[in-house]
């Protein structure tokens, strides 16, 4: 997979096989969103997928692996899966627990959208924008 970094690898490696099932799809689903997506370890370990700015990041817990959305609040969850930081003014969570499934298509979906928000100059900038312009556009937080 182009743009992987072996410190993921590692990361991933170390978890127990349930997480390490949960972050190979995510890492699988965010690479296969945007070809140039790439990877890096950022804070102390935590592996971050990046284009151009956040795009998110994992972080494994005792019962779930935490997915960090990097979006400012400004996608869309039209199918609920936001977990945590519906208030976060940087990013929210979707947390996949033991034996549950990866939300696939609606997690696919909104990392298209941060890579696109992104290579458009990035949430803070989109947010700047739909202020400034008097109207919240149409990715705003309260049009969810």
């Amino acid at each position: 997979m182009p743009g992987t970094d072996p410190r993921v690898d590692a990361y991933i490696d170390a978890l127990a096989d349930w997480q390490q099932a949960i972050c190979r799809q995510v890492r699988e689903i965010a690479h296969g969103v945007d070809p140039e997506l790439t990877e890096t370890v950022k804070r102390k370990g935590q592996p971050y997928f990046v284009l151009q700015g956040n795009v998110c990041a994992l972080l494994a817990a005792k019962d779930h692996v935490n997915v960090f959305l990097y979006d400012g609040g400004i996608v869309p969850d039209p199918d609920g899966i936001i977990t945590d930081g519906h208030d976060n003014s940087t990013a929210r969570t979707v947390a996949v627990r033991r034996g549950e499934a990866v939300p696939r298509e609606p997690l696919a979906a909104m990392l298209r959208q941060i890579t696109a928000d992104n290579r458009a100059g990035g949430w803070r900038r989109l947010k700047r924008e739909a202020g400034s312009a008097g109207t919240a556009g149409p990715t705003m937080r309260g049009d969810r």
